[in-house]
């Protein structure tokens, strides 16, 4: 069994009076990590929110109600916990009311769960998020050199915990995830209705990664009105599929602002959009999955590692740009990624003159270990 990073901080904070929520999308293990904290049914009482009569027994539950289904067991999980009703008020009285208990909630919806839990349970819960697998939890499972050597197979299909288990049947799993799973609770948020235009808008922005991104435009791709864009694009970003990186703009008058950049959380569910699994050698898109591949990586490093920092791009109107930006306590780190190490790359003299302090650095495949297991 892989290890999950995660696991030991969430032991940690057990019994310290807070709620622990775990998200992220589905299918990246959230039931099966819990599992391993918690492998029996004397351990924990397990709900799921998936359950109609769960759901029905959870709109009336009180906190006596609860203790008589718990017994001996000190621990709750609810799983995918925004399917039900009023969650907040539910998760609320258990840990109000049952001081002795310790409450687990997952889900795979930031927009639902998190909108019902925020004003309830303010000040009471830690809120963790789990990604695919990661690079790092890879190189711990079998060791760096075996993992690198499997770079151009991640770049292609990435990292979800069944696509990493089922080796020769990558591509029916990731068809079955990106047909089925993706959608499970997208087309259940915001009454989206059109999954044929969600399909082709994600479809739009799979072959736009590593450019920018026009509303606009994609409005016109897909034919949507641009704040239907806009609802899509927020709705799949709280469902962990996408995530948007903005424009850094401060000290030049050239540079872009209000500007974005769309990544997906995985390669293998981009590629399985777009319907293509070839090899990176065959490939012209190999700097974009390498782009996308780099940064998504390096949001699970910094997360699991509780660095906090903003997340940019930089671009001039004159085209001169560099792929990503970190700010941290107010130290810029640029970093330009390049899938040949061939390729030369120096620092934009215009960046360089604006953020004088700013540290830059090209990552390619020979130094990509370094960018996200933590020697820079």
């Amino acid at each position: 069994m892989i290890q999950r990073i995660l696991k030991e901080q969430i032991k940690n904070q057990m019994f310290k009076d807070k709620a622990i929520v775990l998200m992220g999308s589905r299918q990246t293990g959230k039931t099966s990590l819990l599992a391993e904290i918690f492998p029996s049914e004397q351990d924990a009482l397990w709900l799921s929110g998936d359950d109609v009569d769960v759901q029905g027994m959870m709109e009336n539950m009180t906190a006596q109600r609860m203790r008589m289904l718990l017994g001996d067991r000190k621990v709750i999980v609810i799983d995918e916990a925004q399917r039900i009703k009023d969650i907040g008020l539910r998760m609320k009285v258990i840990t109000d009311q049952m001081k002795d208990v310790q409450l687990v909630a997952t889900g795979s919806s930031a927009f639902e769960l998190a909108n019902r839990l925020n004003e309830p349970l303010t000040g009471r819960k830690w809120e963790y998020q789990l990604y695919p697998l990661s690079f790092a939890e890879m190189v711990a499972h079998h060791g760096l050199l075996t993992e690198k050597r499997l770079l151009t197979h991640r770049l292609v299909y990435g990292y979800y915990p069944e696509v990493v288990t089922s080796t020769g049947n990558e591509r029916n799993v990731l068809k079955m995830l990106a047909d089925s799973y993706m959608y499970k609770d997208v087309l259940a948020m915001g009454n989206i209705k059109k999954s044929d235009k969600l399909l082709t808008l994600l479809q739009a922005i799979a072959f736009q990664v590593g450019d920018q991104v026009s509303y606009s435009e994609l409005a016109s791709t897909v034919g949507i009105d641009v704040k239907t864009v806009e609802s899509y694009i927020d709705v799949l970003e709280k469902c962990y599929i996408i995530f948007r990186l903005p424009s850094l703009s401060r000290n030049l008058r050239n540079e872009l602002k209000n500007n974005r950049k769309i990544y997906f959380y995985d390669n293998g569910i981009r590629n399985a959009l777009i319907s293509n699994f070839s090899q990176m050698e065959l490939r012209t898109d190999s700097g974009a999955l390498w782009e996308n591949f780099a940064i998504s990586e390096r949001i699970k490093y910094t997360a699991y590692n509780q660095l906090w920092c903003n997340r940019y791009f930089w671009r001039t109107h004159e085209q001169k740009e560099i792929d990503y930006v970190e700010d941290s306590d107010g130290i810029l780190s640029a970093f330009e990624f390049k899938y040949s190490p061939k390729k030369k790359v120096t620092v934009p003299k215009h960046f360089a003159e604006a953020y004088p302090d700013a540290k830059f650095k090209v990552i390619t495949p020979d130094n990509f270990d370094e960018f996200v297991l933590g020697s820079f």
